[in-house]
């Protein structure tokens, strides 16, 4: 599996009360995604992003297009940084 970390400069003056309606707003295009197991909005540290847990490098990589970096420079400003981790264990408490 592959964990991807994306992060985007926040606006200035952006916080976290009005972090749940930006990202609401682009929630439904992740959904059923091919090869997107789950993804976590994140907010801190004058970042904003996500948190990405992929099937696969390659799923990750139909997604992270120029296509889609022009699309979250245009909604948030920026341009997004993206980390890809293997994934070798993970341990869960949730069911």
């Amino acid at each position: 599996m592959i964990r991807a970390v994306v992060r985007i400069p926040r606006p200035e003056g952006a916080t976290l009360e009005q972090a749940p309606a930006l990202f609401e707003g682009s929630a439904p295009k992740y959904r059923d995604l091919p090869g997107l197991l789950r993804k976590h909005y994140i907010f801190g540290g004058g970042m904003g992003g996500g948190v990405y847990f992929w099937d696969s490098r390659e799923a990750a990589m139909r997604v992270y297009t120029p296509e889609w970096r022009t699309m979250i420079r245009e909604r948030y400003g920026a341009e997004p940084q993206i980390e890809m981790f293997e994934n070798p264990v993970s341990v869960i408490n949730v069911g």
